[in-house]
């Protein structure tokens, strides 16, 4: 499981270090590819595989999933961190996500997700009250 967040920052060459506490659970290799809300999904391998495993038993006759298949396959790249537990953000996931330097990467469960500083800043302030209001409908019962 992915938590929290981290603020860490793209080298020249458009490497990012992995937050530590992740590092040996992504050391087999990850899956980097776009997210919804600009911002980049980091998926350990066998995640990926699991979620590539579901879209292969949808209905490819279903247009949604088409769509979205054709939207995460094509963007993604797989990736293993060198020894100083950096990865390569490719330069068109960059520019979708709009990273230039300062990243937050942010536990999501099953994921991590690279958001550009300000934009994650953003987001969060746009959606904490929607989160206050939300716990009922998505957590019914248990929150």
């Amino acid at each position: 499981m992915f938590l929290g967040t981290h603020h860490l920052r793209l080298d020249e060459k458009g490497r990012l270090f992995l937050p530590a506490k992740y590092r040996e659970e992504l050391a087999e290799g990850l899956v980097i590819t776009k997210g919804q809300e600009r911002c980049l999904y980091v998926f350990p391998v066998e995640e990926f595989q699991r979620i590539t495993e579901a879209l292969r038993n949808a209905p490819v006759t279903a247009k949604a999933v088409r769509d979205y298949s054709r939207v995460l396959f094509a963007g993604a790249s797989d990736e293993v961190a060198d020894k100083q537990g950096r990865i390569t953000v490719p330069q068109a996931l960059r520019e979708y996500a709009g990273l230039r330097r300062d990243c937050a990467v942010i536990g999501a469960n099953t994921r991590l997700e690279i958001w550009d500083e300000h934009a994650w800043s953003a987001y969060l302030a746009d959606q904490e009250q929607a989160f206050a209001d939300l716990s009922e409908e998505v957590l019914p019962g248990i929150l």
